[in-house]
């Protein structure tokens, strides 16, 4: 037996929000993992408690921003990348490796990516 149009539109709405709820969890988790690595001892970071650091750049407007640290496309991959090792992508550049592994560091530029 086929599956009605009804049936099928309803097993897509439904896959949709799961995706939806999934990508939520991701950016809370983000929102998390940048308070726990302790971004905020350098950045100011909104949405994120006791991120008041003015050392660095703060990170309020992320996903409008053309470029990361001034050379690199502001493209979610590359800044999952930057997190992880900055000092391979821009060799002498202030921002610290902070052993965030790469998972973390795709659910921190998430959070960051939802900042305008």
């Amino acid at each position: 037996m086929q599956p009605t149009r009804f049936a099928l539109v309803r097993a897509l709405l439904l896959a949709l929000l799961c995706v939806g709820a999934q990508a939520d969890v991701r950016v809370e988790r983000g929102r998390a993992l940048l308070a726990q690595y302790q971004c905020g001892s350098c950045h100011t970071i909104p949405g994120v408690a006791s991120s008041r650091a003015r050392v660095a750049q703060p990170l309020d407007a992320w996903s409008l921003r053309s470029y990361i640290a001034g050379r690199l496309p502001n493209r979610q991959e590359v800044l999952a990348r930057w997190i992880v090792a900055p000092q391979s992508l821009v060799p002498g550049t202030a921002m610290p490796s902070m052993g965030v592994a790469p998972a973390d560091a795709q659910a921190m530029a998430a959070y960051l990516f939802t900042l305008e």
